[in-house]
């Protein structure tokens, strides 16, 4: 009979502790890069989204802002000059009864305002957000053979520190209620 012989652990198939420890860093590099494009790519979904949304909603306030304006007959601000609120007086053929709606922005935060727009009987909606700017009016009273008109511009912007992404919307609306001097 042979001698137990000792076994040759050289000889037994399986990976060093070097192989391992290199294939994990591997692994763990490649994990690594592939957990910060998904971050990345996350967050830049996540600021479209915003972006969308901030531009959508001030689409939609100048669009109803445009809509009052048309059948307003008169507005509060002074001539020529950038402010920070209006407030237009709707005829009753407009909504049923006179009535008086203000549009104002607020601060939110450092370089970002918000618009509201308060009716009679609606009380306060913010109907706008991230605008980068606190003085979005600015009206021309009615002048020789002109109607009253308000320009209207609305910078949004998502992140305020970056002034490559700001969006703007401007827009001309006239009184067609006012009357021509």
């Amino acid at each position: 009979m042979s001698a137990l012989r000792p076994r040759n652990l050289r000889s037994q198939a399986g990976y060093t502790l070097t192989e391992s420890i290199t294939a994990l860093a591997i692994l763990t590099i490649v994990l690594g890069g592939l957990a910060t494009m998904f971050h990345a790519g996350v967050g830049a979904e996540l600021k479209a989204s915003r972006e969308v949304q901030a531009q959508q909603s001030a689409r939609l306030a100048l669009d109803r802002l445009r809509q009052e304006l048309h059948c307003a007959n008169a507005i509060s601000a002074a001539n020529g000059v950038a402010v920070s609120s209006i407030t237009v007086t709707l005829p009753a053929a407009c909504r049923g009864d006179d009535t008086t709606v203000t549009y104002a922005t607020s601060s939110v935060a450092a370089s970002r305002w918000s618009m509201t727009r308060t009716g009679d009987t609606t009380g306060v909606s913010t109907i706008a957000d991230y605008l980068t700017t606190s003085t979005p009016f600015t009206y021309f009273v009615p002048a020789s053979g002109t109607l009253g008109r308000l320009v209207v511009d609305i910078p949004v912007n998502v992140k305020p520190t970056d002034t490559s992404t700001e969006w703007r919307l401007q827009d001309d609306i006239v009184l067609r209620n006012t009357s021509r001097l």
